[in-house]
């Protein structure tokens, strides 16, 4: 059976005092319920080593990137080795800001995935489409694309290891959010297009995560469809109780 996830992904947001304060506030809150779903908190290379320190089991971390490369002479890099040596079990991929501001490929994806795979890091790997292609109806195409170029070289195995997350990218910050049905449409599509290649059964496993500006108001409406397992948290993960009202729409 495929695990209902909540995932925040804090971008480049807080400091690391702030950053261990919130993962603490979050660690604590989730202490308090019976959480119907995994909850994984991804934060800035700067937090990771810090908030292991800080969270139990209840909590998963991870990373908001890693490099293409294992080691070498790459001024600035975090490599997948390093992310994992922090106690991270989670590394996010392929979010649309990544693609977009620092021209990430889909060979370069294919690079980065097999290489967190190799450090028993679980991949949070993200697809999507922009409002161009959601207007001039090209969006399931896109998506498609996007899955077949960096994931279709797996095997059915290290396939079973990711968690996807699909980000309508005109609805992140925007305000915009993709209604419940949309969201619905496009991860039953998904989960057709792996099942097309991997067969049903990998498909029915396959965590398909919600990243277009979920938030405790629509939540549940999301979570309630029967293709959408959870959530890919940007601003509401913020926050601890938008983020814990998130978690309890479960």
């Amino acid at each position: 059976m495929r695990k209902n996830i909540v995932a925040g992904n804090w971008k480049m947001n807080t400091t690391l005092a702030e950053g261990v304060g919130l993962a603490k506030d979050v660690n604590e809150a989730l202490k308090g319920i019976d959480a119907k779903c995994d909850v994984v908190i991804c934060v800035p290379f700067t937090h990771l080593a810090s908030v292991a320190g800080v969270i139990d089991s209840k909590l998963g971390l991870g990373a908001e990137n890693c490099a293409d490369h294992l080691k070498g002479a790459y001024t600035g890099e975090v490599s997948a080795p390093m992310v994992a040596s922090t106690g991270a079990k989670y590394v996010i991929l392929g979010h649309s800001e990544r693609r977009q501001y620092y021209g990430e490929t889909s060979e370069i994806l294919k690079t980065k995935v097999n290489l967190a795979l190799e450090e028993n890091l679980t991949p949070i790997f993200c697809i999507g489409e922009v409002l161009e292609e959601r207007e001039n109806g090209t969006f399931l195409d896109v998506v498609t694309k996007q899955i077949e170029e960096a994931l279709f070289d797996l095997s059915a195995e290290d396939f079973g290891k990711l968690i996807l997350a699909y980000e309508p990218v005109w609805a992140i910050g925007t305000g915009k959010t993709a209604t419940a049905d949309q969201a619905e449409e496009m991860h039953a599509h998904i989960r057709s297009v792996i099942a097309g290649k991997y067969g049903k059964e990998v498909a029915d496993n396959c965590s398909i995560l919600y990243g277009g500006s979920c938030k405790p108001s629509n939540a549940k409406e999301l979570f309630e469809k029967p293709d959408v397992d959870g959530g890919l948290i940007g601003g509401a993960a913020l926050d601890c109780a938008s983020f814990m009202g998130i978690v309890t729409a479960f």
